[in-house]
């Protein structure tokens, strides 16, 4: 039986496993706490009962975070804080023991450091905010999938080991390739547009890319998972935008119907609210209202910096009460080669932002094969290192466009946590191989 389903077969004899939260040993009485997955559940022991000495004998130097199977009855008791039942066990089987003391305090992170921590996250994991935490990211991507699937998207995986990388060369990961030199995928953006010139309309993939930057920030990681969308007949990026803004809704908004109230009992946070238009503002536009309103002038004209993106999230929330906010129409010296671009330079890309972080990169992509050539050669890359990716445009291919966007910072921003190293199952960084 899982703990969680107990409520529904009081005076009923069951079987249970799980961890041993706490015991509390007094003169005439012992009660232990098991804990699984889904909730925690009270084992009483009558010490006056002859036939519970044994099981006494069990408990009395059981060390904390030990496995039980117990067999009892489940009793309705209204005075017992755990969902108002307790179970009156008549066997207990040890199925693993713990060591006596733990390197890390699983009940209260504060207590000891995040990189301790990390370096025993299999116990860490066992706090309830993580065991909340990936329960919820393994729901949300569910409901990525469902409206994919109810949208008529084909799910691709594509190789994570390439000759030629997507983005700049200083940031990939290189491997010996059978004597070739290759590198680990930072992303699949060749292969998205790929099958759009193989007609599949519209796909996505959730899955690692790999990043090698040397960055040590609350928000990278050199492993990331990465949900890619691509979508194709689309008349301009507007279309890209609208796509994404519902898929978010919708999975979002499932979120916040499960589990709502739970992220709000354990983490304080409401879930954000997407009933309203995410809003949608020109870079330019962005850089002069950060310049008047806040009176911050970024040292770079062509991008972001994380304090333009926390100030004009507070804009958006303020102005527009939305936790999301499109920034678009990048200058081209930010953006790479294979984004639309009109005449002036100004392309047909965007950011959004989520409670101050960029979360996703999108665009319209350059589908002609002539324009896409020049703009490699403009961007100062050699253009027979990427012909086998230009050979994908030279057979007809649909105007298509599309996005990234980071788990680890969805689920950041989500449950407002402040480091993606708490937000990632097992992180990856610089200084991280381990465990």
């Amino acid at each position: 039986m899982k703990i969680k389903d107990l409520v529904n077969y009081d005076n009923t004899e069951v079987v249970v496993q799980g961890f041993v939260d706490n015991i509390r040993n007094l003169q005439y009485v012992a009660f232990v706490i098991l804990r699984d997955k889904f909730d925690k559940v009270q084992i009483t022991i009558e010490k006056e009962i002859e036939e519970n000495k044994s099981l006494i004998q069990i408990i009395e130097n059981l060390p904390l975070e030990s496995t039980l199977k117990v067999s009892g009855k489940v009793m309705k008791n209204e005075k017992v804080k755990l969902n108002g039942i307790e179970i009156i066990p008549s066997k207990i089987e040890v199925t693993s023991t713990s060591l006596g003391e733990l390197p890390i305090d699983i009940k209260n992170k504060d207590n000891t450091l995040r990189e301790t921590r990390l370096d025993y996250r299999y116990l860490d994991l066992r706090r309830v905010e993580n065991q909340l935490l990936f329960k919820c990211q393994s729901y949300i991507e569910q409901m990525m999938r469902e409206y994919f699937y109810n949208n008529d998207y084909t799910e691709i995986h594509t190789p994570k080991i390439s000759a030629s990388s997507a983005e700049s060369g200083a940031e990939m990961f290189k491997l010996d390739y059978f004597g070739q030199t290759a590198c680990l995928s930072q992303s699949p953006q060749f292969y998205k547009q790929m099958t759009m010139s193989s007609g599949f309309d519209k796909v996505f993939e959730i899955g690692p890319v790999f990043r090698a930057e040397n960055s040590h920030t609350s928000y990278h990681a050199t492993e990331i998972e990465m949900i890619d969308v691509e979508i194709s007949w689309i008349n301009s990026v507007d279309d890209v935008m609208n796509e994404e803004e519902k898929w978010i809704k919708y999975f979002m908004s499932k979120l916040k119907e499960k589990y709502g109230e739970e992220i709000k009992k354990i983490f304080n946070v409401e879930v954000s609210n997407v009933d309203t238009d995410f809003p949608r503002i020109k870079f330019e536009d962005a850089k002069k209202i950060i310049k008047e309103k806040y009176n911050f002038t970024s040292e770079r004209e062509d991008d972001f910096e994380r304090k333009e993106e926390e100030l004009i999230c507070k804009y958006a929330k303020e102005k527009y009460n939305s936790d999301f906010v499109f920034i678009t129409n990048f200058p081209y010296s930010a953006r790479s080669f294979y984004v639309m671009k009109d005449d002036n330079g100004v392309t047909q890309t965007y950011d959004l932002l989520f409670k101050g972080i960029e979360i996703t990169s999108g665009a319209q992509r350059e589908h002609r094969y002539d324009i896409l050539k020049k703009q490699i050669i403009e961007k100062g890359i050699d253009a027979n290192l990427l012909q086998f990716y230009l050979d994908f445009f030279k057979y007809g291919c649909p105007p298509h466009g599309g996005f990234g966007v980071g788990m680890g910072r969805i689920l950041m921003q989500i449950f407002e946590i402040d480091n993606i190293r708490e937000a990632t199952l097992i992180y990856r960084g610089p200084t991280r191989l381990n465990p």
